[in-house]
């Protein structure tokens, strides 16, 4: 028999808690997407996204609430939704936009992503997410105008 070679000693752990349950919520926002397909009634991702962002903490439901009237108001084309359980807006049934609390990662801040659908392009480097810890009318002006852009 041939013995392995000696590996690293680093051994991988694999996803946290909060992963795993991010993951657990994506799956069953596809199987409830699967189920819409097949006829049952449309889940109404207003509501899943208001759900959210009432059981946040309160500082990152600020900001959530903010962010959802900020997206609603100015990009109306936009559709709320869940997405790996976080509030989400898509076009086109694509996520273009998402608020992840800091609580659910226990990060040191929450984040304003836009994903690849996102018209944010800008040259050959863009940022595609913003750390928030508050906000400020400076920062929604800046979000009503990435928001704009990023649905056009």
């Amino acid at each position: 028999m041939t013995e392995k070679p000696a590996s690293n000693t680093k051994s991988y752990e694999g996803f946290d808690a909060d992963e795993r349950a991010a993951m657990k919520e994506r799956a069953q926002e596809l199987k409830s997407a699967s189920r819409k397909s097949a006829g049952a009634a449309k889940p109404d991702g207003e509501s899943d996204v208001l759900g959210k962002i009432a059981e946040m903490s309160d500082s990152d439901r600020a900001i959530a609430e903010r962010l959802h009237a900020i997206i609603k108001d100015n990009a109306p084309e936009l559709a709320p939704k869940t997405w790996y359980g976080m509030p989400a807006y898509a076009k086109d049934g694509k996520v273009v936009c998402f608020f992840q609390p800091a609580d659910k990662f226990k990060a040191r801040y929450s984040t304003l992503g836009f994903s690849d659908p996102a018209n944010l392009d800008d040259g050959t480097m863009w940022p595609t997410s913003y750390a928030l810890t508050r906000l400020t009318a400076a920062d929604e002006a800046k979000i009503i105008e990435l928001v704009k852009k990023a649905a056009s």
